[in-house]
């Protein structure tokens, strides 16, 4: 399963990057391309948008993606890693998790959990 990511500040990157060695494609303009099943992690810009080049990787490639997650900040209330609700919602996919900046520990776990679970026959 690829792992799909966009990260602005750095806290999604670091989260990846404590990851196993699953393949990894960093989103830098939404028009890259890949067609292997995916799961999509990305942050959380404005008041719980979806970053603009997520958005136009995720339309691009619906078929492929397989669950999405998102990092965010709870100081945002409601708006918190809403990106991953609008992606789940949009794509009919899992949330796999919402994890804070670039996460904890146990936001690896429960991460890495919901993929291997993704990938089970």
């Amino acid at each position: 399963m690829w792992i799909v990511y966009a990260s602005r500040t750095g806290n999604v990157e670091r989260f990846v990057q404590q990851l196993p060695p699953w393949p990894r494609l960093r989103l830098r303009s939404g028009e890259e391309r890949l067609e292997e099943p995916l799961v999509l992690v990305t942050y959380t810009t404005g008041f719980g948008e979806v970053p603009p080049e997520v958005w136009r990787f995720a339309q691009a490639h619906r078929s492929w993606v397989r669950g999405v997650a998102a990092s965010g900040n709870r100081n945002w209330g409601s708006n918190y890693a809403r990106a991953a609700d609008r992606l789940a919602a949009a794509l009919k996919v899992p949330l796999l998790h919402k994890f804070e900046l670039s996460g904890w520990p146990e936001d690896l776990q429960v991460f890495v959990k919901g993929v291997n679970d993704l990938a089970l026959p």
